[in-house]
Protein backbone atom coordinates (compact mmCIF):
# COMPACT_ATOMS: atom_id res chain seq x y z
CA UNK A 1 0.00 0.00 0.00
CA UNK A 2 3.32 2.49 0.67
CA UNK A 3 3.31 2.54 -3.41
CA UNK A 4 -0.06 3.24 -4.45
CA UNK A 5 0.19 6.16 -1.73
CA UNK A 6 3.49 7.46 -2.43
CA UNK A 7 1.84 7.92 -6.12
CA UNK A 8 -1.04 9.26 -4.86
CA UNK A 9 0.71 11.49 -2.42
CA UNK A 10 3.22 12.66 -5.61
CA UNK A 11 0.03 13.08 -7.82
CA UNK A 12 -1.75 15.55 -5.29
CA UNK A 13 1.31 17.46 -4.70
CA UNK A 14 1.75 17.67 -8.28
CA UNK A 15 -2.13 18.90 -8.73
CA UNK A 16 -0.95 22.03 -6.38
CA UNK A 17 1.35 23.35 -9.08
CA UNK A 18 -1.54 23.36 -11.77
CA UNK A 19 -1.88 25.58 -14.81
CA UNK A 20 -4.42 27.97 -14.95
CA UNK A 21 -6.25 26.09 -17.36
CA UNK A 22 -5.85 22.82 -14.84
CA UNK A 23 -7.80 25.40 -12.19
CA UNK A 24 -10.32 25.73 -14.42
CA UNK A 25 -10.71 22.24 -14.51
CA UNK A 26 -10.25 21.41 -11.18
CA UNK A 27 -12.72 23.61 -10.02
CA UNK A 28 -14.96 22.37 -12.47
CA UNK A 29 -14.37 19.04 -10.79
CA UNK A 30 -15.17 20.55 -7.66
CA UNK A 31 -18.68 21.70 -8.85
CA UNK A 32 -19.50 18.04 -10.37
CA UNK A 33 -18.84 16.70 -7.00
CA UNK A 34 -20.35 18.96 -4.88
CA UNK A 35 -23.48 18.88 -7.33
CA UNK A 36 -23.39 14.70 -6.85
CA UNK A 37 -23.05 15.42 -3.51
CA UNK A 38 -26.36 17.43 -3.36
CA UNK A 39 -28.47 15.01 -5.97
CA UNK A 40 -27.40 11.67 -3.53
CA UNK A 41 -28.49 13.65 -0.27
CA UNK A 42 -31.81 14.78 -1.85
CA UNK A 43 -32.10 11.26 -3.09
CA UNK A 44 -31.74 9.95 0.45
CA UNK A 45 -33.54 12.25 2.27
CA UNK A 46 -36.66 12.54 0.19
CA UNK A 47 -39.82 12.09 2.31
CA UNK A 48 -41.64 11.02 -0.76
CA UNK A 49 -40.41 7.76 -0.90
CA UNK A 50 -42.54 5.19 0.73
CA UNK A 51 -41.35 3.05 3.62
CA UNK A 52 -42.22 -0.04 1.30
CA UNK A 53 -40.19 0.85 -1.42
CA UNK A 54 -37.23 2.22 0.71
CA UNK A 55 -37.41 -1.78 1.93
CA UNK A 56 -37.31 -2.93 -1.29
CA UNK A 57 -34.37 -1.17 -2.37
CA UNK A 58 -32.60 -1.12 1.00
CA UNK A 59 -29.03 -2.50 -0.27
CA UNK A 60 -29.35 0.69 -2.83
CA UNK A 61 -29.78 3.06 -0.74
CA UNK A 62 -27.25 1.84 1.49
CA UNK A 63 -25.00 1.75 -1.14
CA UNK A 64 -25.96 5.46 -2.04
CA UNK A 65 -24.83 6.21 1.49
CA UNK A 66 -21.38 4.74 0.86
CA UNK A 67 -21.16 6.68 -2.06
CA UNK A 68 -21.85 10.13 -1.08
CA UNK A 69 -18.97 9.23 2.27
CA UNK A 70 -16.45 8.36 -0.70
CA UNK A 71 -17.37 11.78 -3.03
CA UNK A 72 -17.19 13.50 0.61
CA UNK A 73 -13.88 12.15 1.09
CA UNK A 74 -12.54 12.67 -2.48
CA UNK A 75 -12.19 9.07 -3.20
CA UNK A 76 -11.87 7.32 -6.44
CA UNK A 77 -12.50 3.29 -7.02
CA UNK A 78 -10.32 1.24 -9.60
CA UNK A 79 -11.85 -1.83 -10.96
CA UNK A 80 -9.66 -4.38 -12.44
CA UNK A 81 -10.99 -6.87 -14.48
CA UNK A 82 -10.23 -9.68 -16.99
CA UNK A 83 -9.66 -13.35 -17.52
CA UNK A 84 -8.37 -15.90 -14.79
CA UNK A 85 -4.38 -15.69 -14.57
CA UNK A 86 -3.80 -12.51 -16.70
CA UNK A 87 -2.27 -10.89 -13.83
CA UNK A 88 -5.46 -9.17 -12.31
CA UNK A 89 -3.96 -9.34 -8.52
CA UNK A 90 -0.57 -9.08 -9.70
CA UNK A 91 -1.30 -6.01 -11.37
CA UNK A 92 -3.14 -4.88 -8.25
CA UNK A 93 -0.32 -5.64 -5.77
CA UNK A 94 2.43 -3.44 -8.15
CA UNK A 95 0.30 -0.64 -8.08
CA UNK A 96 -0.17 -0.89 -4.48
CA UNK A 97 3.49 -1.41 -3.86
CA UNK A 98 2.94 -4.47 -1.60
CA UNK A 99 1.06 -8.03 -1.95
CA UNK A 100 -2.45 -7.17 -0.86
CA UNK A 101 -4.26 -9.47 -3.06
CA UNK A 102 -3.47 -13.30 -3.19
CA UNK A 103 -1.96 -14.09 -6.26
CA UNK A 104 -2.26 -18.11 -7.90
CA UNK A 105 0.37 -19.56 -10.75
CA UNK A 106 -1.91 -22.22 -12.34
CA UNK A 107 -5.69 -20.79 -11.54
CA UNK A 108 -6.97 -18.21 -10.42
CA UNK A 109 -7.34 -17.18 -6.91
CA UNK A 110 -9.65 -14.10 -6.54
CA UNK A 111 -13.23 -16.91 -6.10
CA UNK A 112 -15.24 -15.06 -3.77
CA UNK A 113 -17.95 -13.43 -6.47
CA UNK A 114 -20.67 -15.69 -4.67
CA UNK A 115 -20.11 -14.19 -1.68
CA UNK A 116 -18.14 -10.54 -2.58
CA UNK A 117 -17.40 -9.74 -6.00
CA UNK A 118 -14.75 -7.64 -5.08
CA UNK A 119 -12.44 -6.75 -2.37
CA UNK A 120 -10.88 -3.25 -1.71
CA UNK A 121 -7.80 -2.16 -0.27
CA UNK A 122 -7.59 1.77 0.51
CA UNK A 123 -4.66 3.37 -0.55
CA UNK A 124 -4.87 7.23 0.30
CA UNK A 125 -7.39 8.38 -1.55
CA UNK A 126 -7.85 5.82 -4.63
CA UNK A 127 -9.25 2.20 -3.61
CA UNK A 128 -8.15 -0.54 -5.54
CA UNK A 129 -10.81 -3.21 -6.45
CA UNK A 130 -10.00 -6.75 -7.18
CA UNK A 131 -12.46 -9.09 -9.45
CA UNK A 132 -13.11 -12.40 -10.00
CA UNK A 133 -11.79 -13.60 -13.10
CA UNK A 134 -14.17 -13.74 -16.06
CA UNK A 135 -13.59 -17.56 -17.82
CA UNK A 136 -16.18 -19.73 -15.74
CA UNK A 137 -18.96 -17.35 -15.76
CA UNK A 138 -21.23 -17.10 -18.27
CA UNK A 139 -22.89 -14.27 -19.94
CA UNK A 140 -25.59 -13.29 -17.87
CA UNK A 141 -23.37 -14.20 -14.88
CA UNK A 142 -20.27 -11.81 -16.74
CA UNK A 143 -22.53 -9.26 -17.06
CA UNK A 144 -24.03 -9.40 -13.81
CA UNK A 145 -20.49 -8.82 -12.49
CA UNK A 146 -19.49 -6.53 -14.63
CA UNK A 147 -22.61 -4.08 -13.96
CA UNK A 148 -21.62 -4.76 -9.97
CA UNK A 149 -18.34 -4.32 -10.12
CA UNK A 150 -19.11 -0.62 -12.30
CA UNK A 151 -21.38 0.51 -9.73
CA UNK A 152 -19.08 0.66 -7.53
CA UNK A 153 -16.03 2.37 -9.27
CA UNK A 154 -14.82 4.94 -11.37
CA UNK A 155 -12.41 3.66 -13.67
CA UNK A 156 -11.57 0.09 -14.97
CA UNK A 157 -8.46 -1.19 -15.77
CA UNK A 158 -9.24 -4.56 -18.21
CA UNK A 159 -6.00 -6.60 -17.97
CA UNK A 160 -5.01 -9.36 -21.07
CA UNK A 161 -2.27 -11.36 -21.45
CA UNK A 162 -2.52 -11.60 -25.39
CA UNK A 163 -4.30 -11.16 -28.33
CA UNK A 164 -7.76 -10.62 -27.01
CA UNK A 165 -10.44 -13.82 -27.03
CA UNK A 166 -14.14 -13.48 -27.81
CA UNK A 167 -15.16 -13.45 -24.52
CA UNK A 168 -12.68 -10.72 -23.45
CA UNK A 169 -14.23 -8.89 -26.18
CA UNK A 170 -17.91 -9.48 -25.07
CA UNK A 171 -16.79 -8.40 -21.51
CA UNK A 172 -15.34 -5.39 -22.63
CA UNK A 173 -18.36 -3.84 -24.90
CA UNK A 174 -20.38 -5.18 -21.74
CA UNK A 175 -18.16 -2.90 -19.55
CA UNK A 176 -18.25 0.20 -21.70
CA UNK A 177 -22.50 -0.13 -21.30
CA UNK A 178 -22.10 0.94 -18.23
CA UNK A 179 -20.22 4.03 -19.31
CA UNK A 180 -17.10 3.89 -17.20
CA UNK A 181 -13.76 5.10 -18.46
CA UNK A 182 -11.98 1.86 -19.93
CA UNK A 183 -7.99 1.57 -20.26
CA UNK A 184 -6.74 -1.89 -21.49
CA UNK A 185 -3.67 -3.42 -19.80
CA UNK A 186 -1.63 -5.79 -21.83
CA UNK A 187 0.16 -7.67 -18.79
CA UNK A 188 2.90 -9.93 -18.80
CA UNK A 189 4.85 -7.71 -21.89
CA UNK A 190 7.94 -9.39 -20.92
CA UNK A 191 7.20 -12.57 -22.74
CA UNK A 192 7.57 -10.75 -25.65
CA UNK A 193 10.63 -9.04 -27.69
CA UNK A 194 9.93 -5.36 -29.05
CA UNK A 195 8.58 -5.76 -32.44
CA UNK A 196 6.14 -8.94 -31.21
CA UNK A 197 5.30 -6.51 -28.56
CA UNK A 198 4.18 -3.58 -30.44
CA UNK A 199 2.37 -5.80 -33.10
CA UNK A 200 0.79 -6.88 -30.28
CA UNK A 201 -0.28 -3.69 -28.71
CA UNK A 202 -1.47 -2.63 -32.21
CA UNK A 203 -3.80 -6.33 -32.44
CA UNK A 204 -5.29 -4.99 -29.10
CA UNK A 205 -5.39 -1.35 -30.05
CA UNK A 206 -7.42 -2.43 -33.20
CA UNK A 207 -10.01 -4.98 -31.39
CA UNK A 208 -11.01 -2.20 -28.97
CA UNK A 209 -10.39 0.87 -30.97
CA UNK A 210 -14.23 1.68 -30.71
CA UNK A 211 -14.35 1.37 -26.98
CA UNK A 212 -11.28 2.55 -25.42
CA UNK A 213 -8.84 5.40 -26.42
CA UNK A 214 -5.67 4.42 -28.26
CA UNK A 215 -3.45 6.18 -25.09
CA UNK A 216 -5.71 4.16 -22.93
CA UNK A 217 -3.86 0.56 -24.00
CA UNK A 218 -0.60 0.02 -22.26
CA UNK A 219 1.76 -2.76 -21.74
CA UNK A 220 2.90 -3.74 -18.15
CA UNK A 221 4.75 -6.35 -16.77
CA UNK A 222 3.17 -6.61 -13.27
CA UNK A 223 5.39 -9.61 -12.61
CA UNK A 224 8.03 -10.44 -14.48
CA UNK A 225 9.40 -13.98 -14.84
CA UNK A 226 12.76 -13.87 -12.74
CA UNK A 227 16.09 -13.56 -14.83
CA UNK A 228 18.35 -16.18 -15.26
CA UNK A 229 22.34 -14.99 -14.83
CA UNK A 230 25.52 -16.60 -14.16
CA UNK A 231 27.51 -15.90 -11.10
CA UNK A 232 31.03 -15.75 -11.11
CA UNK A 233 32.57 -17.31 -7.53
CA UNK A 234 36.18 -15.90 -6.47
CA UNK A 235 37.84 -19.92 -7.09
CA UNK A 236 36.45 -19.32 -10.64
CA UNK A 237 33.25 -21.52 -10.57
CA UNK A 238 30.01 -20.38 -12.05
CA UNK A 239 26.71 -20.64 -10.59
CA UNK A 240 23.53 -20.02 -12.37
CA UNK A 241 20.68 -18.12 -10.28
CA UNK A 242 17.59 -16.44 -10.71
CA UNK A 243 17.23 -12.47 -10.11
CA UNK A 244 13.44 -11.33 -9.28
CA UNK A 245 12.16 -8.18 -11.62
CA UNK A 246 10.22 -5.16 -10.51
CA UNK A 247 6.93 -4.85 -12.23
CA UNK A 248 7.16 -2.65 -15.09
CA UNK A 249 4.40 -1.00 -14.66
CA UNK A 250 5.14 2.74 -15.74
CA UNK A 251 3.41 3.10 -18.46
CA UNK A 252 -0.54 2.31 -16.63
CA UNK A 253 0.57 4.48 -13.57
CA UNK A 254 1.22 7.76 -15.38
CA UNK A 255 -1.79 7.11 -17.85
CA UNK A 256 -4.03 6.70 -14.80
CA UNK A 257 -2.31 9.86 -13.11
CA UNK A 258 -3.20 11.72 -15.96
CA UNK A 259 -6.60 10.62 -16.23
CA UNK A 260 -7.26 10.92 -12.15
CA UNK A 261 -5.64 13.99 -12.50
CA UNK A 262 -7.33 15.83 -14.86
CA UNK A 263 -11.01 14.04 -14.52
CA UNK A 264 -10.60 12.24 -11.09
CA UNK A 265 -13.10 14.24 -9.10
CA UNK A 266 -15.38 14.71 -12.44
CA UNK A 267 -15.26 10.74 -12.31
CA UNK A 268 -16.32 9.94 -9.30
CA UNK A 269 -19.16 12.61 -9.65
CA UNK A 270 -20.47 11.27 -12.67
CA UNK A 271 -20.25 7.57 -11.08
CA UNK A 272 -22.22 8.43 -8.12
CA UNK A 273 -24.74 10.83 -10.19
CA UNK A 274 -25.01 7.40 -13.02
CA UNK A 275 -25.80 5.61 -9.93
CA UNK A 276 -28.29 7.81 -8.10
CA UNK A 277 -30.04 8.27 -11.58
CA UNK A 278 -30.77 4.69 -11.98
CA UNK A 279 -31.68 4.59 -8.12
CA UNK A 280 -34.21 7.03 -8.98
CA UNK A 281 -35.71 5.47 -11.96
CA UNK A 282 -35.96 2.05 -9.51
CA UNK A 283 -37.95 4.55 -6.71
CA UNK A 284 -40.23 5.85 -9.65
CA UNK A 285 -40.83 2.38 -10.74
CA UNK A 286 -41.18 0.55 -7.55
CA UNK A 287 -43.58 3.49 -6.56
CA UNK A 288 -45.39 2.74 -9.99
CA UNK A 289 -45.65 -0.63 -9.22
CA UNK A 290 -47.00 -0.01 -5.89
CA UNK A 291 -49.42 2.35 -6.59
CA UNK A 292 -51.40 0.49 -9.72
CA UNK A 293 -50.78 -2.56 -7.35
CA UNK A 294 -52.81 -0.57 -4.79
CA UNK A 295 -54.89 0.91 -7.48
CA UNK A 296 -56.23 -2.26 -8.77
CA UNK A 297 -56.78 -3.67 -5.03
CA UNK A 298 -58.97 -0.56 -4.49
CA UNK A 299 -61.14 -0.68 -8.18
CA UNK A 300 -61.82 -4.37 -7.43
CA UNK A 301 -62.99 -3.61 -4.09
CA UNK A 302 -65.46 -0.89 -5.74
CA UNK A 303 -66.54 -3.05 -8.13
CA UNK A 304 -67.65 -5.86 -5.58
CA UNK A 305 -69.41 -3.21 -3.52
CA UNK A 306 -71.10 -2.04 -6.45
CA UNK A 307 -71.87 -4.97 -7.64
CA UNK A 308 -73.58 -6.50 -4.76
CA UNK A 309 -75.52 -3.20 -4.20
CA UNK A 310 -76.35 -2.96 -7.42
CA UNK A 311 -77.93 -6.89 -7.04
CA UNK A 312 -79.04 -6.63 -3.37
CA UNK A 313 -81.49 -2.88 -3.50
CA UNK A 314 -84.89 -4.15 -5.40
CA UNK A 315 -85.61 -0.67 -6.29
CA UNK A 316 -84.47 -0.39 -10.07
CA UNK A 317 -83.66 3.52 -10.32
CA UNK A 318 -82.34 3.48 -6.63
CA UNK A 319 -79.55 1.12 -7.23
CA UNK A 320 -78.37 3.06 -10.12
CA UNK A 321 -78.22 6.49 -7.91
CA UNK A 322 -76.26 4.33 -5.52
CA UNK A 323 -73.95 3.22 -8.24
CA UNK A 324 -73.29 6.64 -9.38
CA UNK A 325 -72.16 7.28 -6.16
CA UNK A 326 -69.68 4.53 -5.56
CA UNK A 327 -68.34 5.39 -8.54
CA UNK A 328 -67.74 8.93 -7.68
CA UNK A 329 -65.42 7.46 -4.39
CA UNK A 330 -63.74 5.22 -6.37
CA UNK A 331 -62.59 8.05 -8.73
CA UNK A 332 -61.68 10.27 -5.62
CA UNK A 333 -59.96 7.29 -3.57
CA UNK A 334 -58.08 6.49 -6.78
CA UNK A 335 -56.73 10.16 -6.38
CA UNK A 336 -55.36 9.91 -3.10
CA UNK A 337 -53.81 6.89 -4.33
CA UNK A 338 -51.71 8.11 -7.41
CA UNK A 339 -51.31 11.71 -4.83
CA UNK A 340 -53.22 14.12 -7.01
CA UNK A 341 -56.39 14.07 -4.98
CA UNK A 342 -59.47 15.19 -6.68
CA UNK A 343 -62.94 16.99 -5.10
CA UNK A 344 -66.00 16.05 -5.59
CA UNK A 345 -66.83 18.25 -8.39
CA UNK A 346 -63.61 17.35 -10.57
CA UNK A 347 -64.62 13.53 -9.86
CA UNK A 348 -67.92 14.15 -11.08
CA UNK A 349 -66.82 15.74 -14.08
CA UNK A 350 -64.08 13.30 -14.77
CA UNK A 351 -66.90 10.47 -14.46
CA UNK A 352 -69.56 12.32 -16.61
CA UNK A 353 -66.29 12.66 -19.31
CA UNK A 354 -66.04 8.44 -18.64
CA UNK A 355 -69.43 7.71 -19.04
CA UNK A 356 -70.05 10.04 -22.08
CA UNK A 357 -67.48 8.08 -24.05
CA UNK A 358 -68.80 4.64 -22.62
CA UNK A 359 -72.03 5.57 -23.55
CA UNK A 360 -71.40 6.40 -27.18
CA UNK A 361 -68.95 3.11 -27.37
CA UNK A 362 -71.15 0.72 -25.49
CA UNK A 363 -74.88 1.85 -25.67
CA UNK A 364 -76.43 -1.61 -26.26
CA UNK A 365 -74.58 -2.45 -22.83
CA UNK A 366 -76.31 0.01 -20.72
CA UNK A 367 -79.98 -0.74 -22.01
CA UNK A 368 -79.50 -3.99 -21.06
CA UNK A 369 -78.70 -2.78 -17.52
CA UNK A 370 -81.70 -0.57 -17.71
CA UNK A 371 -84.02 -3.71 -18.16
CA UNK A 372 -82.34 -5.50 -15.81
CA UNK A 373 -82.55 -3.46 -13.26
CA UNK A 374 -86.53 -3.18 -14.56
CA UNK A 375 -86.80 -7.03 -14.10
CA UNK A 376 -85.64 -7.56 -11.22
CA UNK A 377 -88.55 -5.76 -9.67
CA UNK A 378 -91.08 -7.96 -10.87
CA UNK A 379 -88.90 -11.19 -11.07
CA UNK A 380 -89.53 -13.68 -7.87
CA UNK A 381 -87.71 -16.51 -6.94
CA UNK A 382 -84.31 -17.97 -8.82
CA UNK A 383 -84.95 -15.68 -11.28
CA UNK A 384 -84.20 -12.84 -9.49
CA UNK A 385 -81.04 -13.95 -7.58
CA UNK A 386 -79.98 -14.29 -11.34
CA UNK A 387 -81.31 -11.34 -12.75
CA UNK A 388 -79.72 -9.60 -9.95
CA UNK A 389 -76.39 -11.13 -10.32
CA UNK A 390 -76.67 -9.87 -13.87
CA UNK A 391 -76.86 -6.80 -13.16
CA UNK A 392 -74.59 -6.41 -10.54
CA UNK A 393 -71.92 -8.06 -12.80
CA UNK A 394 -72.73 -5.29 -15.01
CA UNK A 395 -72.34 -2.55 -12.70
CA UNK A 396 -68.91 -4.73 -11.86
CA UNK A 397 -67.87 -4.30 -15.52
CA UNK A 398 -68.95 -0.78 -15.77
CA UNK A 399 -66.71 0.12 -12.72
CA UNK A 400 -63.60 -1.26 -13.99
CA UNK A 401 -64.17 0.71 -16.63
CA UNK A 402 -64.59 3.36 -14.64
CA UNK A 403 -61.39 2.90 -12.47
CA UNK A 404 -59.33 2.29 -15.23
CA UNK A 405 -60.12 5.13 -16.90
CA UNK A 406 -59.89 7.50 -13.84
CA UNK A 407 -56.21 6.04 -13.52
CA UNK A 408 -54.95 6.16 -16.93
CA UNK A 409 -55.90 10.04 -16.18
CA UNK A 410 -54.48 10.16 -13.00
CA UNK A 411 -50.91 8.45 -14.42
CA UNK A 412 -50.82 11.39 -16.95
CA UNK A 413 -51.04 14.33 -14.20
CA UNK A 414 -55.22 14.78 -14.36
CA UNK A 415 -54.76 14.68 -18.33
CA UNK A 416 -55.86 12.84 -21.15
CA UNK A 417 -52.86 13.43 -22.96
CA UNK A 418 -52.59 14.09 -27.16
CA UNK A 419 -54.87 10.92 -27.34
CA UNK A 420 -57.76 12.69 -26.07
CA UNK A 421 -60.84 10.52 -23.43
CA UNK A 422 -62.59 9.16 -26.83
CA UNK A 423 -59.05 7.66 -27.64
CA UNK A 424 -57.84 6.30 -23.76
CA UNK A 425 -61.46 4.93 -23.02
CA UNK A 426 -61.47 2.95 -26.34
CA UNK A 427 -58.61 1.54 -26.02
CA UNK A 428 -59.27 -0.02 -22.09
CA UNK A 429 -62.59 -1.07 -23.34
CA UNK A 430 -60.89 -3.31 -25.91
CA UNK A 431 -57.99 -4.08 -23.81
CA UNK A 432 -60.27 -5.84 -20.95
CA UNK A 433 -61.85 -9.19 -21.30
CA UNK A 434 -65.09 -8.38 -21.11
CA UNK A 435 -66.68 -11.78 -20.85
CA UNK A 436 -64.04 -12.97 -18.55
CA UNK A 437 -64.91 -10.19 -16.43
CA UNK A 438 -68.51 -10.76 -16.45
CA UNK A 439 -68.34 -14.43 -15.58
CA UNK A 440 -66.03 -13.68 -12.68
CA UNK A 441 -68.24 -10.48 -11.66
CA UNK A 442 -71.39 -12.96 -11.42
CA UNK A 443 -69.90 -15.99 -9.33
CA UNK A 444 -68.76 -13.38 -7.11
CA UNK A 445 -71.80 -11.49 -6.80
CA UNK A 446 -73.98 -14.73 -6.80
CA UNK A 447 -72.08 -16.54 -4.15
CA UNK A 448 -72.52 -13.28 -1.82
CA UNK A 449 -76.28 -12.96 -2.85
CA UNK A 450 -76.65 -16.71 -1.75
CA UNK A 451 -75.20 -16.55 1.78
CA UNK A 452 -76.82 -13.57 2.21
CA UNK A 453 -80.30 -15.71 1.52
CA UNK A 454 -78.88 -18.40 3.45
CA UNK A 455 -78.68 -20.95 0.39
Amino acid sequence: MAGLRAWWDGLRARVSYRTRGDDTQAAAGDAHSVQAAESLRTLLDDPHIPTVVRSGLAADFTRLETMLKKLERGELHIAVFGRVSVGKSALANALLGEDAFTVGVLHGTTRDATQRAWREVAGSGVHLIDTPGIDELDGEAREKLAFEVAAICDLVVFVVDGDMTQRELDALRTLARTERPLLVALNKADRYGDDERARLLDRVREHVRTLVREDDVVAVSARPAPQKRIRVEADGSEQAELRELAPDIAALRDRLSVIIEREGKTLAALNASLFAGRLSDQVGQRIAEARRELAAKVIRQYCLAKGVAVALNPIPVADLLAAAALDAALVMHLGRVYGLPLTKSEAGSLIAVIFAQLAALMGAIWSVHLVASALKGVSAGLSTLVTAGAQGALAWYATELVGRAAEKYLVAGKSWGDKGPKRVVAEIVESLDRDSILREAREEILGRLRKADGR
